[in-house]
């Protein structure tokens, strides 16, 4: 047993690549790759069983058929990944060098028992990835953002700039986005909450959605978006497209790095200013970081209501803070006062979402903004989301609650046909 244990350690990796090295030249690769995937896969998969049965070594039927496996997720796939990629639990994977993968699941990080061969395994996979959209790392440019087929976000950074080794992070996006009941089912939000927010989107508010490094805020967003009318023209504007909406009159759009010259960048910037000339009924940028946030307020301001965007803040008040902040990244040197004016006339409503001690995402406040009040941007919370404290076992406790504030823009809704509930907006706790 122990010799078993120690062969596990020590030489599986080095079987498996120098398996894998026989089987690449065995294969005739320019008549795979006329071969359709599935029936391709087969064949490779006849070939690396009956490779991994004539090698001599002390493994049992199981382990041989994991070997083959994993040996053909690295000539189709992305090696290791592959189960956690196939696994719909995980939303993150994050390899912080070629021996340490870790995944987040529920909310919670746990390590793995996969690992890579060595570095240089970790950086052929990253090469792979990002190589199938058009980008590239080296030591030149040694950080990439990059995304999977679906649709889920990669960066990586390899030495010199990450000293112990090729590191990799991957946001799950999976093919199947999260929808609004199970938003509701996971106790995000409430029904009340979420019809609020739909008749917001439907009649034309410009929402800014708020919240920390993953809170949710690209999910809510796509929940959000899914309630903009099917006869809208709506163009997206993201750094990594990750937004799937399921209108028929949609234009996506992506910024673009810069060439091995560093030449040839387009900037979130460009494209908000590209998209005015696309005649779009909204308009929704994935995340506001810089000088765009200027466009976009501007967009907002002048036909182009519904727009939706998200920020990185922690509250209501700091999101107002970063937007006026990203405002004066433009160099446009506009007063102070005026910056705030147009943020309070172009923003309706703030929804800040969160993603609490115990991995659960909630959305925390939903907040209007009501305008100016002397030098600072006036706001007042519509919903809320009080916490109690916590359970024994570290599951936060609290309830959402109605304000019962009526907001300002009730009546603008009502003109455009989306009527609220008076009730909607009684003082009472939910759940």
């Amino acid at each position: 047993m122990a010799n078993l244990q120690s062969f596990e350690r020590t030489d599986y990796q080095q079987v498996k690549a120098d398996l894998h090295r026989k089987i690449l030249d065995r294969l005739d690769l320019e008549k795979l790759g006329k071969a359709t995937g599935d029936s391709a896969r087969d064949e490779v998969l006849v070939v690396i069983r009956n490779a991994v049965n004539s090698e001599v070594v002390p493994l049992s039927f199981a382990e041989r058929e994991r070997l083959s496996r994993e040996i053909l997720d690295e000539i189709f796939g992305l090696g290791p990944l592959e189960p956690l990629l196939k696994d719909a639990t995980v939303s993150d994977i994050l390899v912080n060098r070629f021996d340490k993968v870790y995944v987040e699941r529920a909310g919670k990080l746990e390590r793995t028992g996969l690992t890579f061969k060595d570095d240089s395994h970790l950086m052929q996979i990253i090469e792979r990835i990002v190589s199938r959209v058009g980008r590239r790392v080296d030591e030149s440019s040694p950080m990439v953002d990059a995304r999977l087929a679906d649709g889920s976000r990669v960066n990586a950074i390899i030495p010199p700039l990450a000293i112990d080794g090729p590191c990799l992070s991957i946001r799950r996006f999976g093919r199947d986005p999260v929808t609004a009941r199970q938003m509701i089912e996971n106790q995000t939000l409430t029904e009340s909450m979420l019809e609020l927010l739909s008749a917001m989107v439907k009649g034309r508010l410009n929402i800014l959605v708020s919240g920390g490094t993953g809170a949710g805020k690209t999910t809510l967003l796509n929940v959000l978006s899914g309630y903009i009318p099917n006869s809208d023209r709506v163009v997206t504007i993201e750094d990594a497209a990750e937004l799937q909406l399921k209108q028929e009159h949609v234009v996506r759009l992506e910024t673009r790095p810069p060439n091995i010259e560093g030449k040839g960048a387009v900037r979130q910037r460009q494209l908000v200013i590209n998209s005015l000339r696309m005649r779009p009924d909204r308009i929704v940028v994935g995340e506001v970081r810089g000088e765009e946030a200027f466009d976009m307020l501007q967009a907002m301001n002048t036909g182009h209501e519904g727009s939706l965007t998200t920020v990185h803040a922690n509250s209501p008040r700091d999101a107002m803070a970063r937007v006026e902040n990203m405002v004066s990244m433009a160099n446009l040197n506009i007063p102070e006062r005026a910056v705030r004016h147009q943020i309070a006339s172009a923003v309706h409503a703030v929804v800040q979402i969160a993603r609490l001690s115990d991995g659960t995402r909630k959305v925390i406040t939903i907040s209007e903004i009501t305008g100016m009040d002397a030098e600072a941007i006036a706001m007042q919370d519509i919903f809320s989301f009080d916490r109690t404290g916590t359970d024994e076992g570290g599951k936060v406790r609290g309830v959402f609650r109605a304000t019962g504030i009526r907001p300002q823009f009730a009546e603008r809704l009502a003109t455009s046909g989306a009527r609220l509930r008076p009730a909607l907006f009684e003082s009472r706790s939910e759940v």
